[in-house]
């Protein structure tokens, strides 16, 4: 088994997958495709070829590829059932799935780099504005977030250990504080955030210790 991550170090979707990878304990190689170098790798015709839509993060398996983390996620689900990431109650598992869904598509679509781009560069939005953009949509999806973990009885999302709902949470309070959004009222999502900081999955897969991270 050989398994190929096509990634960039600070992409929250290709950190979603470090994330199942590394919570999976399979081992795998990073490609990394800058997304801001030459005007984006991501747009080269070789990664086209894997990625049409010319987003990270594509997984290679052998010769065959799939591209967008909630894919790539169930696919491994799927094929490497070790470690499950997701609860066997199939309600629960529905659950997070829905949980990871409202972040994957409601979320960070809306604050993503290409959105980020447009708005200067097309709409002509000021860095303040845009920021301001940002910290709305956070606002909205993380307080949905949090009212759908305010009965838990877990000290992770869905149980005991973390599972798919961290591997798409983490990486999005890190892009909040990355706008410096204010996270006082998710105290929810802060501790669980807290909670997965110091674990090792955790550690190896955060932007900071990635093979094409400038500052590593």
């Amino acid at each position: 088994m050989k398994l190929e991550l096509f990634s960039y170090w600070r992409s929250s979707a290709s950190w979603r997958v470090r994330l199942a990878l590394r919570l999976k304990n399979l081992p795998y190689a990073t490609v990394p495709v800058h997304l801001l170098k030459a005007g984006g790798e991501q747009f080269a015709p070789e990664y086209r070829a894997i990625s049409p839509e010319a987003l990270v993060p594509s997984l290679r398996d052998e010769a065959w590829s799939l591209s967008q983390s909630l894919a790539i996620c169930d696919y491994l689900e799927a094929v490497y059932p070790e470690r499950p990431l997701l609860p066997a109650q199939p309600r629960r598992a529905a659950e997070v799935r829905s949980f990871c869904a409202l972040i994957a598509c409601d979320i960070h679509p809306l604050n993503n780099l290409r959105v980020l781009r447009y708005l200067s560069d097309e709409i002509k939005l000021s860095d303040e504005q845009k920021s301001a953009w940002y910290r709305h949509w956070i606002g909205t999806g993380f307080t949905a977030l949090e009212a759908r973990l305010a009965n838990r009885a877990t000290p992770f999302a869905f149980g005991p250990e973390p599972g798919l709902a961290e591997c798409f949470l983490i990486p999005q309070l890190y892009n909040a504080r990355r706008y410096d959004c204010a996270l006082e009222a998710y105290p929810a999502l802060t501790e669980i955030d807290a909670r997965c900081a110091t674990l090792p999955a955790f550690v190896a897969a955060h932007p900071d210790q990635q093979i094409d991270c400038p500052h590593a």
